[in-house]
């Protein structure tokens, strides 16, 4: 079954412009950029994750010094309690990643572009050449996704460990290691059945 496809000036942007429309990347929200501790303070005690996030990050005052605190922007607050306000503040700003969903690592991936294997280069998914094929689920997606989930999956990342961790995996190391020199990738993502 035909699925979505990711487009890229390399094979890497292709494969992250696919996977963020399958999943929610980690990313920060836009309505949290307060920077003085009593205006996180503020953000965070409007909402129950706010406190929640203030209790996780060990905060633990009564409510009375918490409305002291909020009353004055100017109060005395040790550096101490101000840096667990910050990190509760930006534990709630970012939003975790998804996890990389199973129709993505057991799906197949077909790649048009520029391939090179060896000496033997050649443009895939035209009228001449049918695209790269991949069987995903062959592929080790461990470092992948944990790059994923913390929010550091670069194009070229994501490149380099899909070509090593899956493409390998499934039809091998060709010739001398597979290249994507070219400018223009698109990759669609089959559902497997």
């Amino acid at each position: 079954m035909a699925g979505p496809t990711g487009r890229g000036g390399t094979l890497g942007g292709a494969l992250n412009d696919l996977l963020r429309a399958q999943v929610t990347p980690r990313h920060r929200l836009s309505s949290y950029h307060a920077r003085h501790w009593h205006a996180q303070l503020s953000h965070l005690t409007a909402t129950h994750r706010g406190y929640q996030a203030l209790e996780d990050a060990g905060l633990d005052v009564t409510a009375r010094t918490l409305l002291n605190w909020l009353s004055d922007a100017e109060y005395n607050v040790r550096r101490s309690y101000r840096d667990l306000i910050h990190t509760a503040y930006e534990n709630v700003a970012v939003v975790p990643a998804d996890p990389l969903p199973d129709r993505v690592t057991e799906g197949q991936f077909e790649i048009s572009g520029i391939v090179r294997t060896g000496n033997d280069e050649r443009e895939r998914g035209t009228r001449r050449a049918a695209p790269l094929r991949i069987d995903a689920s062959r592929g080790d997606w461990t470092t992948i996704e944990a790059l994923w989930l913390a929010g550091e999956l670069t194009d070229v990342e994501f490149e380099d460990h899909f070509v090593d961790d899956v493409i390998v995996a499934d039809i091998g190391e060709g010739t001398d290691g597979w290249e994507f020199p070219g400018a223009s990738y698109s990759v669609e993502l089959r559902y497997a059945r």
